[in-house]
């Protein structure tokens, strides 16, 4: 933090202006952000209702400059909300978790994607991974994904397939 003094008699003058100009652009920042949560998320954080209106509010502006003005009113109303670091906090764990979910949503689908071209080779290393798997019905799932790839149909085997090693991968996991 930046802070001004007086050289001549050490008086301290507050944050200088370049300073509480980074601190409003940070705290628009974070409103934008919050523009982007759901109302289920926008309901667990802890803010208040003159905020959660704004934020609400802003979501029924369509214009590019309104809606950039209404920002600038969600940077002050956050000025004077009790702990902003919180409420930024709150939101990296809901995009943390976001990330997460889809990185096991993509792992499911690489192991489901191998385990129809290659088989059961690779259910031997998804046991390895998941153990708390069920190897029968896994192998059964594999089975009928592959026979629906030969085929050329689309019976719903392969999503099957892919549900049951989601569930599995969640549950290694956590």
């Amino acid at each position: 933090m930046t802070d001004q003094f007086d050289d001549e008699h050490q008086e301290y003058l507050g944050p200088s202006k370049s300073q509480l100009k980074r601190e409003m652009h940070a705290l628009q920042e974070l409103g934008k952000r919050m523009l982007d949560l759901n109302d289920e998320q926008l309901a667990t954080l802890s803010i208040s209702d003159t905020l959660k209106n704004a934020i609400l509010e802003s979501r029924r502006i369509p214009q590019r400059e309104a809606r950039r003005r209404h920002l600038q009113y969600i940077g002050k109303v956050l000025r004077h909300e009790d702990d902003p670091e919180t409420i930024g906090r709150a939101i990296d764990a809901f995009y943390a978790g976001s990330e997460e979910h889809t990185r096991r949503h993509h792992l499911a689908e690489r192991w489901r994607d191998r385990m129809i071209s290659e088989g059961d080779k690779v259910v031997g290393e998804f046991i390895d991974y998941c153990p708390a798997a069920d190897i029968q019905h896994l192998r059964n799932l594999v089975r009928n994904a592959r026979k629906e790839v030969a085929k050329g149909q689309n019976t719903g085997q392969s999503r099957k397939l892919f549900r049951a090693l989601r569930e599995w991968i969640d549950d290694a996991e956590q």
